[in-house]
């Protein structure tokens, strides 16, 4: 399996602008800047889209660890934090919550660190990466 994404920019790094289109189009001309990235500009960035995806493969994983354990989540809510720090990406923290029925707290968060191990966009990152929290609400 192959996927892929087109970055188009214009211009020098600060004054100029670009754009990101995604394989599924999902992002199809989506706008990213400068300010988007480094200030409050309209747009995304990708530290934002790295987060994304680390959330996303991460909180799949870890239905998939559930699964095989014999639970069924009925949500799983993650939350990402990249830092940027100096031009480099130092931290990417996971917090999760779940609503799982019929599982205990510390079950929950020995399946979330399993999946925490086992997240493939996490495997890819060159920075520390922290499963900050767990809840089961």
């Amino acid at each position: 399996m192959k996927r892929n994404a087109t970055a188009v920019w214009n211009g020098s790094g600060k004054e100029g602008n670009g754009n990101l289109t995604t394989q599924s189009t999902t992002l199809n001309k989506t706008q990213y800047s400068y300010k988007s990235r480094f200030e409050d500009g309209v747009g995304t960035n990708p530290e934002e889209l790295i987060a994304a995806a680390h959330a996303g493969c991460y909180t799949m994983k870890l239905s998939f660890v559930l699964g095989a354990a014999g639970f069924t989540p009925d949500q799983l809510e993650t939350k990402c934090d990249i830092t940027l720090d100096s031009g480099v990406i130092t931290k990417s923290e996971l917090n999760v919550t779940g609503k799982v029925p019929g599982i205990t707290a510390e079950q929950f968060k020995q399946y979330a660190e399993e999946a925490h191990e086992g997240c493939l966009v996490g495997k890819a990152l060159n920075c520390e990466k922290t499963l900050v929290s767990v809840t089961l609400g």
